[in-house]
């Protein structure tokens, strides 16, 4: 894929999902800035791979939307913006209207933050912009009505900003992970009674890893998906069939 040398920003690509978009994006030669809320990348309690301290890292907490004004990049524009960030409340707190609030803010209103905000950067590299859905984009969270408004939200909004930003030759989708091991998803996958439930419900017989997200999210960079905007692409392993 021809995304050698390009530049690529991962929001929320310290950890989880983001990280492993960042891993794969490296492995074909890109240049990539990935984000997270600490001072520094050994802040984070997982392994740094070879491809993530290839990575540049900068701090960016986007619980306040003006962060962006500030934000520093390691290059002088992106081709390509990966928006990751995210949070989930559990034991019924996003019933509290004041984390229902943080919750949407940081996984709905910050992602509309940082695309508007990288506009004229994508419009100029004739880029492209990745949103980090989630199964929770088409069907309710027992439990989490705050990320489930959030991640339901990104469905139009991905549809919207293809169709507005089209002319700006900026192309826009998204990716609809099922489970994967990550921070947001320990309560299940360290729970093995609640494991082994999921992997009942998933015909391929197994969680989804980062990287699995990251090759979809390269492939939509690259030339080869020049035609495709406006989607987002589901990845887990049949559930939702």
């Amino acid at each position: 894929m021809n995304l050698k040398k390009k530049n690529i920003l991962v929001i929320g690509g310290s950890s989880g999902i983001g990280r492993g978009i960042a891993d794969c994006f490296v492995n074909y030669g890109a240049k990539v800035c990935i984000t997270g809320t600490k001072e520094s990348l050994n802040d984070y309690d997982t392994d740094i791979s070879e491809n993530i301290s290839k990575c540049d890292y900068r701090k960016l907490d986007l619980s306040d939307h003006n962060n962006l004004d500030n934000f520093d990049l390691p290059f002088e524009d992106i081709d390509h913006l990966i928006c990751s960030q995210g949070i989930v409340a559990y034991k019924r707190k996003e019933f509290e209207l004041d984390t229902f609030k943080k919750v949407v803010d940081l996984n709905l209103n910050s992602i509309m933050a940082s695309c508007t905000f990288f506009h004229k950067q994508l419009s100029k590299n004739n880029g492209s912009i990745i949103i980090i859905g989630s199964g929770a984009s088409y069907h309710s969270v027992k439990g989490n009505p705050a990320y489930s408004a959030s991640k339901g939200g990104l469905l139009t909004l991905i549809k919207t900003l293809a169709e507005a930003w089209a002319e700006d030759k900026i192309r826009v989708n998204g990716i609809a992970p099922g489970f994967v091991a990550t921070k947001l998803t320990e309560v299940t996958y360290k729970n093995e009674e609640r494991y082994e439930g999921t992997l009942q419900r998933i015909p391929l017989g197994r969680w989804g890893k980062p990287e699995d997200m990251g090759e979809l999210a390269c492939f939509l960079c690259s030339d080869k998906a020049s035609y495709i905007t406006g989607q987002m692409i589901t990845v887990d392993g049949g559930m939702g069939l």
